[in-house]
């Protein structure tokens, strides 16, 4: 029996089953790679849609934020124009040059010149929106009058204070503030 089942026909036949098995299972692995590969390409196709669109709502979330800013720039740059607000924007630079040479006042003249074109810097700065808008800061703030809209230091504020009273010292004018 044993000589039968190493005979030359039988040992053919055993490695004719052998290669077969081996055969599907290589072609069961290609096949489950195949599959494999054609889901990741599946999901790098909708990952790379997804993020096409996001790129092009980005792209146009930019454009109507640059429109935007260009349209408020426009704005700022009419109402500069009236009058009042022009008095206002001046009043403004006035100010703020005032509140600098009091913190820094020996050399009155040079002084106020150099105060006076660093705050209107300031004030194109803000307009152009590449700082942090101190007047509106102030305004929302208060400066302790309710009468004015614009922001003044105190000192000023004060003196044009004792100004609408009908003069007299600061003294006076403070205390009946």
């Amino acid at each position: 029996m044993l000589e039968n089942l190493f005979a030359p026909l039988n040992t053919f036949v055993y490695g004719f089953v052998l290669c077969g098995i081996f055969l599907v299972q290589t072609m069961w692995g290609h096949w489950k790679t195949k599959r494999e590969l054609k889901r990741y390409k599946g999901m790098l196709s909708d990952k790379m849609d997804l993020d096409s669109k996001q790129n092009q709502d980005l792209t146009k979330e930019r454009a109507t934020l640059k429109q935007e800013n260009e349209n408020l720039r426009m704005q700022i740059a009419r109402l500069n124009e009236r009058p009042d607000n022009k008095m206002q924007r001046e009043l403004e630079i006035l100010a703020r040059a005032e509140k600098q040479m009091v913190i820094s006042a020996p050399g009155f003249a040079p002084a106020w010149e150099m105060a006076k074109s660093a705050a209107l810097s300031q004030l194109e700065d803000e307009e152009k929106g590449k700082s942090f808008p101190q007047k509106i800061f102030r305004k929302l703030i208060g400066s302790g009058s309710s009468q004015t809209n614009v922001a003044l230091p105190e000192a000023a504020a004060h003196a044009a204070h004792s100004s609408k009273n009908g003069g007299g010292s600061g003294e006076g004018a403070a205390s009946a503030a």
